[in-house]
């Protein structure tokens, strides 16, 4: 597999503009409004799991539109208040089951894994989402990305978002959280979520986005891969002169967007040779951090796979330095 995108001495140079709309804070100060007066409850039972040496709760929490979102979490045994790592999910993919993310809160932490709604139905190794998503759109194709894609208030990744959010607020009232550090995560989509949620609330004190995608979208949309662009290539195709409107609504969903407001500490990911989250894509939004403690990890010769273990080994290094 070639690199995909501009030399690496060049990335760290890569300050395209991203158009930011002027009521890009007020389109999402509204939303989060309207989401927090439907938002009643958090419920915790304990997850029916063979796991024993940690402590695994089913969560049900109130998301967009007062919607019922699922989540697990996991945390050590003990009553703490424990650091929490929030983590988002890429496209596809659903919560799965406890068993599948012990990493966390086998270190020390614990762990909310948010389950994505309408999604979890991709991927065969793992568990299934268990969230619907209730809300219809207009025409779209397949996928996600072009659901409710002609205007920002119908997109789907605006309840996406908006879910994120209202998990992390919800955590910062549990007892074993203590809300004083809050980080969020997650790799592809999950990466891109992450930067949103961190943008968007004050309680994130840290971010690590993993090789994340949904940033400088415009680019992403000429150059990516058909397999990761396809499904917005295919909507244009056919809703001919649309691209105006479809460039509008990415607009408020831009990580490179959220990645402005973003000013706790951050460890970002890139991988030179992945062709869905494009390396420029990744650096448009690292750039534009006004965190003043932020790192970038370089993986030259891997795909959208990223660092793996590798570099969560290194995510763990990195926030219990700062947690």
């Amino acid at each position: 597999m070639p690199y995909t995108d501009l030399p690496l001495d060049e990335l760290w140079t890569y300050r395209p503009e991203v158009t930011r709309p002027t009521d890009f804070t007020q389109f999402w100060s509204s939303t989060l409004q309207e989401a927090r007066a439907l938002s009643d409850r958090t419920i915790l039972s304990p997850a029916q799991t063979p796991l024993t040496e940690l402590r695994a709760w089913d969560v049900t929490f109130s998301g967009f539109a007062g919607d019922s979102i699922k989540a697990w979490l996991l945390h050590p045994a003990g009553a703490g208040p424990f650091p929490l790592v929030v983590e988002f999910i890429g496209y596809g993919g659903g919560r799965g089951l406890p068993s599948d993310r012990l990493g966390w809160s086998a270190s020390g932490f614990a762990h909310l894994v948010m389950d994505t709604r309408g999604q979890g139905s991709a991927w065969p190794n793992a568990g299934p989402g268990a969230t619907a998503d209730p809300h219809g759109s207009g025409p779209a194709a397949g996928g996600f990305l072009s659901r409710g894609i002609a205007d920002p208030s119908t997109s789907y990744y605006r309840r996406l978002y908006t879910d994120a959010v209202l998990l992390v607020e919800a955590a910062a009232h549990l007892d074993v959280v203590d809300p004083d550090r809050i980080a969020v995560t997650g790799t592809s989509q999950g990466g891109g979520v992450a930067l949103a949620a961190a943008g968007l609330s004050p309680l994130v004190r840290a971010a690590l986005p993993d090789v994340p995608f949904l940033c400088h979208l415009e680019r992403y949309l000429q150059l990516a891969s058909p397999d990761a662009a396809g499904e917005l290539r295919q909507y244009l195709s056919v809703h001919r002169g649309s691209s105006d409107q479809v460039l509008r609504t990415l607009s408020y969903l831009d990580g490179v967007s959220f990645a402005s407001s973003v000013r706790a500490p951050v460890l970002m990911s890139v991988a030179l040779m992945d062709e869905i989250s494009l390396p420029s894509t990744v650096f448009a939004a690292y750039h534009r951090l006004t965190s003043t403690d932020k790192e970038m990890a370089v993986y030259p010769y891997n795909g959208h796979e990223g660092g793996g273990t590798t570099h969560w080994v290194r995510q763990v290094e990195w926030l219990r330095a700062r947690l």
